[in-house]
């Protein structure tokens, strides 16, 4: 991909500009400084003297090295060699962004940084390829992973599934022949159909749900409506909010301490929920999960993935610690 090699076999169709950040120093001469490699690179990439002037400040300033620009980099540790790689290779005008295991190196401050560069191409609609064996990195990150084990590809799915098939064959808690039939798409699709199947037998026997929803810059608005089928003991609403990669970013239950209303779930007893959370979420499309449980969580009167996608588009990037505040209020209608 990076026309380092040619494959022997198939075609590879670029799409864009690609940059490659495969080898730390690629086009750095260790007997240079620091500022002289500056301009030896950006002149490899493309780049005038004049145009390198203009970004250097911003090229020392992201590498945090200011202070050792005039040493040769032959002395430099490897955190300070990627930090000042990488402070040059984003300064490419690139549609693509080719990576390899880079961000096993450097402090965490750095790594931050490298995380909020892509979370800023990610908005920017730019495709970046990661090549690690980090599974968080990934799941972090990445919209679509690919695990290629003995050179083949093995699995193509989202990140939690990959990222599972690449812990479970490392454990070699299953062999690959087990992993290729877990995450076959004919498999996926079975499963994914029988948990339909049930949700709508749930939803006919126990209690029907809709739920509609509203994106704004300051509120996450959502509305849902409940109508129970039968008579249910001791029940209580669960909602999720789980992001791309099948993390749960959000959860409340009516029966949480900070929430706790009461809903019926009498029969013929419609109850309805306006949810009102602020909207400091990340980036990212995100995916709703509702469920009526009894109380003691031993059973599912209704377990509904999916019911609903919805896509933010946020102003400014924030931690993956954040928990946002929210209005639980349940309205009851006789039926």
């Amino acid at each position: 991909m990076a026309q380092i090699y040619y494959p022997e076999t198939g075609d590879i169709t670029v799409n864009g500009v690609l940059v490659p950040f495969i080898e730390l120093g690629v086009g750095f001469s260790p007997e240079l400084t620091g500022h002289d490699n500056v301009y030896l690179n950006g002149a490899l990439m493309g780049f005038s003297t004049k145009e390198i002037d203009a970004m250097y400040d911003d090229i020392v300033d992201f590498a945090e090295l200011g202070e050792f620009m005039e040493q040769k980099i032959k002395n430099y540790s490897s955190g300070m060699l990627v930090r000042l790689a990488f402070s040059m290779a984003i300064r490419a005008q690139s549609d693509i962004l080719l990576l390899d295991e880079i961000l096993a190196v450097g402090d965490e401050a750095f790594q931050r940084k490298c995380y909020a560069y892509f979370a800023k191409l990610r908005r920017e609609k730019k495709t970046v390829i990661l090549v690690t064996h980090s599974m968080d990195s990934v799941q972090r990150f990445c919209n679509r992973a690919i695990l290629i084990h003995d050179g083949d590809l093995k699995i193509d799915g989202s990140p939690l599934e990959v990222a599972q098939a690449y812990q479970e064959l490392n454990s070699q808690r299953l062999d690959l022949a087990s992993l290729e039939e877990q995450f076959a798409g004919a498999s996926a699709d079975a499963e994914r159909k029988q948990e339909q199947e049930e949700a709508a037998r749930q939803r006919r026997e126990n209690v029907d749900v809709a739920v509609t929803h509203s994106v704004s810059q300051d509120k996450l608005t959502f509305d849902i409506d409940l109508e129970p089928k039968r008579t249910l003991e001791d029940a209580v609403f669960t909602f999720v909010i789980n992001s791309e990669v099948g993390e749960i970013v959000f959860r409340v239950a009516s029966d949480d301490k900070n929430v706790n209303q009461t809903i019926d779930f009498t029969e013929g007893h419609k109850s309805h929920i306006h949810l009102e959370i602020d909207n400091i979420f990340p980036n990212g499309i995100f995916s709703v999960q509702v469920a009526v449980k009894k109380s003691d969580r031993s059973d599912n009167y209704l377990m509904a993935n999916n019911v609903l996608l919805f896509e933010v588009h946020a102003p400014v990037d924030v931690s993956q610690n954040w928990k946002p505040p929210f209005d639980f209020i349940v309205t009851s209608q006789k039926g």
